[in-house]
């Protein structure tokens, strides 16, 4: 018999975060956080804080393409390890309150893989250690320089663990089961439902989401598929956006904030819909979302009905594998160009149709005229 969970406070953190070049710059982001939690678990004294969620890159920032855009080396330079001084700094905080702190974004060298970095989801637990690590799959090729755990899927699978389990954890602790997804993997259903698979109850959801992709009305997917994402697997979501960013090439408003906290219906409790520093809570319910999830009518897990989905994924789309060890990506462009065989397959097999004027073979060298135009202008980091 499960034991009782008492409600508790889920509380988002929407902090300024200063792009680091150095060891000097993540520490200034992290201060900021921590100041930004003792100020949460205090306002939120009565119904006690037991679970914190930090965005996307809140200790190191990121760059994308344009004149501010890191290659390899940059990002390694401000790479940190898990565990590490940094996540000490957060263990501490966790110990000291008696709750779980939640991030990713985390620029991440591991001794598996010493030439690369991974972009790296975390659950802290209250006795100061680290309990989860997830490396971001959906690693967008046209910004995130980062390694996705499918670029080297063999390898990876061998030393780190290729099983659902393994890929897409999940930890039971005595708040529910945890587990995180990280921007991008929320764009597309596979990652959530992995989790839900994994009986994930609470969905930790580290965002840098930029307004040129979608936060703010008209175009709000931000808000509308993590929405979906909670509904379809019965699950609270706690997505966690920038406030506002100090970087000389990007907008203050670069990731405009709009944190929220989900609840296992779809329904948005609190949120913050403005480019600026906050801290929001609402209410977590174990129990009753353990009640919700016992009852058939509209059960988005009872009614899966998995025998006609197979083809979908039997042939690969984005090609496994493309960045072995001793290749890791060192520029934006280098991961963009793998689209081609991505795009050459949609519409080899007819699921894309090519604008009027166009053959469907010549679609992927439009890609690359348009990458190559793109470096010869300065829009785009060359290959070092």
């Amino acid at each position: 018999m499960s034991k009782r969970i008492e409600k508790y406070t889920g509380m988002v953190i929407q902090p300024a975060v200063k792009v680091a070049e150095d060891k000097a710059g993540i520490e200034q982001n992290l201060e900021r956080v921590c100041n930004m939690i003792d100020f949460g678990v205090g306002y939120f004294w009565e119904i006690p804080v037991r679970l914190i969620v930090l965005p996307e890159y809140f200790l190191q920032g990121v760059t994308t393409p344009g004149k501010g855009e890191h290659g390899i080396e940059s990002f390694m330079k401000k790479a940190i390890t898990i565990p590490g001084p940094e996540m000490d700094v957060l263990g501490a905080k966790a110990k000291e309150y008696g709750l779980y702190i939640a991030g990713g974004g985390v620029i991440e060298q591991v001794p598996e893989f010493p030439d690369r970095w991974f972009n790296t989801a975390f659950i802290i637990g209250p006795d100061g250690s680290c309990i989860l690590r997830y490396h971001k799959w959906h690693v967008p090729a046209s910004i995130g320089l980062g390694t996705s755990p499918h670029d080297i899927f063999d390898e990876y699978s061998e030393k780190l663990g290729g099983d659902i389990k393994n890929l897409f954890p999940v930890v039971d602790t005595e708040i529910g089961k945890l587990g995180t997804m990280t921007c991008h993997d929320g764009c597309t259903p596979e990652v959530s439902r992995a989790l839900g698979y994994n009986g994930a109850e609470v969905i930790c959801h580290p965002t840098a989401l930029q307004e040129v992709e979608g936060v703010s009305e008209p175009w709000d997917f931000w808000r509308f598929t993590r929405r979906t994402r909670a509904h379809d697997n019965m699950c609270y979501l706690l997505g966690s956006n920038w406030g506002r960013v100090d970087y000389d090439f990007y907008p203050q408003a670069f990731c405009p904030g709009g944190s929220f906290v989900i609840d296992y219906t779809g329904m948005i409790l609190r949120e913050a819909p403005y480019p600026e520093e906050q801290v929001i809570g609402a209410t977590i319910d174990i129990e009753a979302l353990r009640e919700h999830r016992a009852r058939i009518n509209h059960n988005c897990w009872v009614d899966v009905r998995t025998e006609g989905f197979r083809q979908i994924y039997e042939n690969p789309i984005y090609p496994a594998n493309r960045f072995p060890s001793g290749t890791p990506p060192r520029t934006l462009s280098d991961k963009m160009e793998v689209c081609r065989d991505a795009i050459d397959d949609l519409y080899e097999r007819g699921q894309f149709v090519p604008p009027h004027g166009c053959d469907a073979g010549e679609m992927s060298g439009k890609l690359m005229e348009r990458i190559e135009f793109a470096q010869s202008t300065g829009r785009l980091r060359k290959p070092d």
